[in-house]
C-alpha cells in the first residue's frame, strides 16, 4: 500500500471514528450540553468541524500525490470514493437528525440530504455500469460546483452559520448554510440529469 492510499485510508478511519463518537456521545444521558463562549456552537460539532476539514484536505492531498508520483492504483481508486461518499453522505445524515448535545443547531432539510443521496446512488450504479463497458464517465461542471457548495455549507452547518450567524440569524432560510445546501441540492439533481442524459447509451444492449 503506497503512501497515497494511506492517507485515503487514514481518511476513512477519521471519519469512521467521528461517526462512533457521535454514537457513543448520543447514548450518555448527562453528556453537558457545552458551548463555546460567546457563540452557539456545540463542543462535539466543534470537533466534527475540524475533523471534516481535516479529512476533506487529504482528499486533495492523496490524490496529488498519487497523480504527482505515478502512484494511481486500481486500490486508490476504490478507496477515494468510497472515503468521499462516507465523508460527505454520513455527515449530512449526522446534520439531518436533531441531537440533545446541540439543541439550537439548525438541521440540514431532510429532503436535501435524500436528495443528494439518492441522486450519488443513481450516478454511482451509471458509472458501474459504464465502467463494465469500457466506458468512463467525465464530471460535468453542476457536479463540481454541488462538491464545493457542500464542502461549504457542512461546515457552516457543524458550526450553526458562525461566524455568519451575527448578521443572517433574521434570514430564515436565507441564511448563507441554507443558501448553499439549497444551490449544492439543485446542482446536483442537475449534475444528475446531465449524467443520465449525456450517457442514455450506456442502458443499451450490445446486439
Amino acid at each position: 500500500m503506497n503512501i497515497p492510499t494511506k492517507i485515503t485510508v487514514s481518511r476513512i478511519v477519521l471519519i469512521s471514528l467521528m461517526l462512533i463518537g457521535l454514537f457513543v456521545v448520543s447514548f450518555i444521558p448527562d453528556f453537558p450540553i457545552a458551548f463555546l463562549p460567546g457563540t452557539q456552537i456545540s463542543l462535539v460539532y466543534f470537533v466534527c468541524f475540524w475533523i471534516f476539514v481535516a479529512a476533506a484536505v487529504t482528499d486533495k492531498i492523496d490524490g496529488t500525490l498519487a497523480r504527482k508520483w505515478h502512484q494511481v492504483t486500481d486500490l486508490g481508486k476504490f478507496l477515494d470514493p468510497v472515503a468521499d461518499k462516507l465523508l460527505v453522505d454520513s455527515s449530512l445524515i449526522v446534520l439531518t437528525v436533531p441531537a440533545f448535545f446541540a439543541p439550537d443547531n439548525i438541521l440540514v432539510p431532510v429532503y436535501c440530504t435524500v436528495l443528494m443521496i439518492v441522486r450519488d446512488l443513481v450516478v454511482d450504479s451509471l458509472r458501474f455500469i459504464a465502467a463494465g463497458k469500457g466506458k468512463v464517465l467525465s464530471a460535468n461542471v453542476f457536479g463540481k460546483i454541488k462538491t464545493v457548495c457542500q464542502m461549504v455549507a457542512i461546515p457552516l452547518f457543524f458550526l450553526n452559520d458562525w461566524p455568519f450567524s451575527y448578521f443572517d440569524a433574521s434570514w430564515g432560510l436565507g441564511r448563507l448554510s441554507y443558501v448553499f445546501i439549497f444551490v449544492a441540492t439543485l446542482a446536483s439533481l442537475i449534475s444528475g440529469v446531465v449524467y443520465l442524459v449525456q450517457n442514455r447509451d450506456v442502458f443499451k444492449e450490445a446486439e
